[in-house]
Order: C-alpha cells, then structure tokens, then sequence
C-alpha cells in the first residue's frame, strides 16, 4: 500500500525542520524508520532531502509512506464485507456476528482480520491489518481499521486520549433508572480466562454512562457511551446494576431470547487522522436485535 501526502508549509511553520513538522502532523518514531528506509521518500519541492532539512514558507513537502507487504500471519479470506466508510486512510465496517476480530485457537480463517485482508487482496494490495476499536467475536457493528502505520498511530492516540465516541445499543433485562453512569473497576474472575468482574480492590477504572430508550416486555433499550475501554465493559456493568444483556452466555446464561449478546456498536464519531475532518458514521443494528425492537428509526 502507498500513501502520498502532501503539504504547503505556512508562514507560522517557517524555520522547522522536516521532522518538527511532521512530528506535529502525528508522525511517530515507527514511519520516519520506514521513510528513512525508502528512497526519495520525503521531497522538498521535488527533491530528495534529510528529515533534518529546515523548512521556508512557501515550500512544498511531499512524503511517500510505503508497505508493501502485509500480515504474514493471517490467511486472506473472501468473506462478506460490509463497508461503511473508506478513503485511503482508513476503512469502517459493520463487523457481523459470530465472527472474532482476530485469528485466535478455532479462528484461523474466518476473522474480520481474514476477511479485510481478503478484501484488499482482490485488488492486490498487500494488507497490514490495524484494528482501532476491537469489539467482542459477538458484538456488531462499526469497527475502524487503520490502512497505513500514520493513521494507525493517529486513531490509537486518539483512542488513548477519549477522543473517538463510541456509541453502543444493548437490550437488557429489566426496566432500567431512565439514565446513569457505572463507574465500577473491572478485573479478570480469579478462576477464569475470559470472564470479567466488578473488582473494587484489584480493577482497572472503567466508566459507562447509559440512557434509556425505550421499554418493552420486561426489556430495556439502552444507548451507551463509554469513558474507558475495558474487555466485556458493557456486559460486566449491566449485570453488575443487575440489568444484564439479553443472550449474554457468560454474564445472563439463562436468557433465552436470543443467540448472542445484544450488543451493537452503533454509532463513531472522530477526527479523522488526516484531513483533520469530522467523521459521524451510524449504522442500524442486526437482524436479531430488530427482532426485539423492531422500530430502531425513532432513536
């Protein structure tokens, strides 16, 4: 994959140096390695220099970030792919369910890894897949992907700092307050490998706010935003209010109503690592979770 970008450099930025000035951009350590590898990779106005070159106004940079190869470990499949959003920054898609982010014990080949890469493999890209925001194998719904190292490292410190929103849906038990927040700690169960639990002692923060949006048939319709990012964070702190998700094997094993948990990612919204623009992406939930609140447009 080969990424061009372009830059005018302003008055203000007079006297920089290449690096300085791509350092403000967001250029970590990791791609001025890989510019550095890579001949005439930085041109300014059309000639080949050191990221130690100052800069004057007027002058035009170019940088050329190139990979051409992709995740060695991962095994392209022709799987269904919803996209959502795509430009040559960053892809979004719409993940299904029943389908893990990555390659695991099981799921060596029908990961949303295997299928992305499969998607670009058609167009004989190669394909570093760069997950931004993992959901679990069950939970749907929109899921950013970093196509190149910049906009990777742009969108994780991005998600480090709280700047993407997040959005999720979730059907639980029970007629739920008509908003709140959990602010709980969550730890790894001692005795088990996968479940989480409100841990006061040994957690790490976590913080979820909900508002609720409808109620019917015993079931609450939640919106949710998350302040953290916490492994089974939604999941843990509706059970912990005791208003677990619907279907939820690990955390509601009695329910019945349906397959999966009813989690869905519904709605992001970001800077986008590189033109700087507002991203506001929605996508409506699965199948399943219409099923139970059929009239998802009024929210």
């Amino acid at each position: 994959m080969i990424r061009n970008f372009t830059y005018q450099i302003k008055k203000e930025q007079e006297g920089m140096t290449v690096r300085e000035y791509l350092k403000a951009h967001g250029f970590p350590n990791a791609v001025f390695v890989r510019l550095k590898k890579t001949p005439e990779s930085i041109l300014l106005n059309g000639v080949w220099v050191y990221v130690t070159a100052p800069l004057h106004t007027g002058d035009l940079l170019s940088v050329t970030l190139t990979e051409m190869e992709g995740s060695k470990n991962i095994t392209p499949s022709f799987l269904p792919l919803s996209v959502c959003y795509e430009d040559e920054d960053i892809l979004v898609v719409d993940k299904p369910a029943h389908m893990p982010v990555h390659p695991s014990m099981g799921h060596h080949e029908n990961t949303l890894a295997n299928a992305v890469t499969g998607y670009y493999a058609k167009q004989g890209i190669p394909y570093t897949f760069r997950c931004v925001n993992r959901l679990d194998r069950d939970t749907t719904g929109l899921t950013i992907l970093a196509k190149h190292m910049l906009s990777s490292a742009i969108l994780s410190t991005q998600a480090a700092r709280r700047e993407i929103s997040r959005e999720y849906l979730a059907i639980v038990e029970g007629l739920t307050p008509d908003s709140g927040t959990v602010d709980a700690p969550i730890a790894r169960k001692s005795d088990s490998a996968i479940e989480r639990v409100v841990d006061f002692r040994r957690g790490e923060a976590a913080v979820t706010h909900y508002r609720r949006l409808a109620y019917e048939n015993g079931l609450s319709l939640l919106s949710l935003h998350l302040e953290t990012g916490r492994t089974h964070q939604i999941r843990v702190h509706m059970k912990y209010i005791g208003h677990p998700l619907i279907g939820d094997f690990l955390y509601n094993p009695e329910s019945r109503i349906m397959k999966r948990q009813a989690l869905h990612a519904y709605r992001l919204q970001f800077t986008h690592p590189v033109t700087g623009a507002f991203i506001d992406l929605k996508v409506p939930p699965a199948a399943d979770m219409a099923a139970v609140f059929p009239d998802f447009s009024a929210f």
